[in-house]
């Protein structure tokens, strides 16, 4: 996998855009209990390095550095371990299960089945990694059309496309919601025209395969022998706002299963109508449809990714529920406000959008907490970490009782959600019939994350100073002090001022977003910076120092702020300067309180640099440039 990663670092696609690569490792092989944690651990420069920092900074700086290694070391790879129906059997049962040789096919050892999930569990909730793909209700279903030729052991990197070796990707999606009609006050789906751009598109993602020119003979040999496409859907959010449904409610499951049905009909129906002008997929006489109609696809939906081309069309990503219902960004003195138009025409219509709650909205993100919105308003308009996982999961599960291939899909969970909450989204999808599971715990790469397994060492005798350099007071081995909350342009930020015996201020340190992100990079960076400052020898008091850096931070500008008037956060270090000024128990300039209650964090999107970076649908993709990572 380093390897790989390597190539794939070097090789961009296009030469601008990552690539990335999916490691999928059956649960019964040997090497399980390495792969499941492949990504917490270091490689042996990895682990040099780390050497040389720890115990020379704080464990908070030091865990940073560890983390950003990791993410360094495999950033370019999803993992997912393959789990067995035999397996999920074991765990129900408590039970041991062989663990087999792949090249010779016999038993290399047994473990505890449940100790083995708890592992899975326990490093999903931490870091994300890994996902969970059940490969026996892959390999049982429509997404092998072709057992005969063997089992399918992989997918493609987001997980909703199996593939045999040599198989590529061919997906499209259509936009749930340009199928609407019937008055504003009684929108219904227009189901004719959805199924007749299910045919179309169907026609057209068969004409890739002809006009795509594969890079090697074997790929070209292997697509066209079984033609597989997969049309799906996005806009799914979208669709529900306009009919005023709430994502998590039994009509919206309804629902999701009623459109995906209507569209997996209509492109088989497409399929069949294809074989007679075009012929079958040379493997149909080999298939599981051998005794019904000829087909031209062996498989033909797909619900895929669609951060990038639902930008483009302007619509909510895939199946996922809706991020957040309004954003800003600041520019200089130019502020840009994006609001969910849907929800904008709701609240002109029924007259509650004024200017207040306008605000109030984007400064929250989310309409939770807002006063003047309507409660069946505020029903309707809910977002990802606002749904219970076992919405999240019962929509997938019901696209997927009505797609061939996967169902690309994120469980959010909100950051205080526990392990027992992931092992049972596990073990949900498994029994809902999804053919495999990704969770993201929301700021779940943050400090504490970092400080698993890290052993916390006394800081070694500090060597003397150089004559030019200004002698620093050493870091006792314990000290005490205050975390406090503050909401900035990018995210919730954590500002801890440690204090040293005598109650002085000796130390800030600073936690946003995920590690391995520019967030948490810069906020490490004015951590460090502020507590060398405190710990030099200088003729001040560290209590007038703190005072001096905080009146410096206050007022820094970024390219995105937060609030209006004595509210509003300009940056990162504008809000830290509060915190600081709230610490000395003074109110600093523009000082007030932040209102809670916002939406979840976001990252710093490598592209445009706005705070509108978030994980969905497996992937990372900005809500202000549409830039996308998988």
């Amino acid at each position: 996998m380093e390897v790989f990663n390597s190539a794939t670092e070097a090789i961009k696609q296009g030469g601008t855009r990552r690539g990335a690569n999916m490691g999928i490792l059956r649960v019964d092989h040997p090497d399980i209990l390495e792969f499941i944690e492949c990504k917490r651990a270091l490689d042996e420069p990895g682990v040099a390095l780390f050497k040389l920092v720890e115990g020379r900074l704080p464990t908070a700086d030091a865990a940073t550095v560890r983390r950003a290694l990791l993410d360094r070391q495999i950033s370019n790879f999803n993992i997912s371990v393959a789990v067995t129906d035999a397996f999920m059997r074991a765990v129900a049962d408590d039970g041991e299960y062989d663990l087999i040789a792949p090249h010779t096919g016999l038993a290399a050892g047994r473990l505890r089945a449940r100790d083995v999930f708890d592992r899975i569990v326990h490093s999903a909730w931490e870091s994300g990694d890994p996902g969970v793909v059940f490969i026996d209700q892959v390999n049982r279903g429509p997404a092998n059309p072709t057992p005969a030729l063997g089992v399918v052991e992989a997918t493609n990197p987001c997980g909703e496309q199996p593939l045999y070796a040599n198989e590529a990707c061919n997906l499209g999606s259509l936009n749930l919601a340009q199928f609407l009609v019937g008055s504003p006050g009684s929108p219904a789906v227009d189901w004719t025209e959805l199924r007749e751009s299910v045919r179309l598109g169907i026609r057209f993602l068969d004409d890739v395969i002809e006009a795509n020119p594969f890079p090697l003979p074997e790929i070209d040999a292997c697509v066209k022998a079984n033609r597989r496409v997969g049309l799906g859907v996005m806009g799914w959010a979208d669709l529900l706002l306009h009919l005023g449904v709430p994502y998590d409610s039994e009509q919206a499951v309804e629902l999701a299963g009623e459109v995906m049905k209507a569209v997996n009909e209509a492109a088989r129906d497409a399929t069949e109508k294809l074989a007679e002008e075009r012929g079958a997929f040379p493997n149909w006489a080999r298939s599981i449809y051998a005794d019904g109609k000829p087909r031209r696809n062996a498989t033909v939906t797909t619900i895929a990714p669609t951060g990038t081309i639902s930008m483009i069309a302007g619509c909510s990503s895939g199946i996922e529920p809706l991020f957040a219902i309004a954003y800003s960004h600041v520019a200089g003195e130019r502020r840009l406000t994006f609001v969910n138009p849907v929800f904008e025409e709701a609240g002109r219509t029924a007259g509650f959008l004024t200017p207040a709650v306008r605000e109030g909205v984007l400064k929250r993100g989310t309409v939770r907490g807002v006063a003047g919105i309507p409660d069946e308003v505020r029903r309707v308009f809910v977002t990802a970490h606002e749904v219970a996982p076992e919405w999240h999961i019962r929509h997938q599960a019901a696209f997927q009782g009505q797609t061939d291939n996967g169902v690309s899909k994120t469980i959010n969970l909100r950051h205080d959600a526990t392990e027992e909450e992931v092992r049972r989204a596990y073990l949900l999808a498994y029994e809902s019939g999804c053919l495999g599971i990704t969770v993201y715990r929301d700021g779940c790469k943050g400090v504490q994350v970092l400080n698993a397994g890290l052993v916390e060492t006394p800081a070694p005798a500090p060597v003397a100073p150089a004559v030019a350099r200004p002698a620093v007071k050493r870091r006792p081995v314990k000290v005490r002090g205050t975390t406090t909350l503050v909401h900035t342009p990018v995210g919730r930020a954590y500002v801890t001022v440690n204090e040293d015996s005598d109650g002085a201020p000796l130390e800030v340190f600073v936690t946003v977003g995920k590690s391995g992100s520019d967030i948490i990079a810069d906020a490490e960076a004015i951590g460090r910076l502020i507590s060398f400052a405190l710990r030099a020898e200088a003729s001040q008091a560290p209590r007038e120092r703190l005072r001096g850096i905080a009146r410096d931070l206050t007022g820094i500008g970024g390219s995105r702020s937060l609030g209006l008037g004595a509210d509003r956060v300009r940056s990162l270090a504008d809000g830290i300067a509060r915190v600081l000024f709230e610490y000395l128990g003074e109110r600093g300039p523009d000082a007030a309180a932040v209102a809670p209650g916002m939406g979840p964090a976001a990252d710093l999107c490598p592209t445009c640099g706005n705070a509108t970076f978030v994980m969905e649908e497996g992937c990372k993709k900005c809500h202000s440039c549409g830039h996308s990572e998988c």
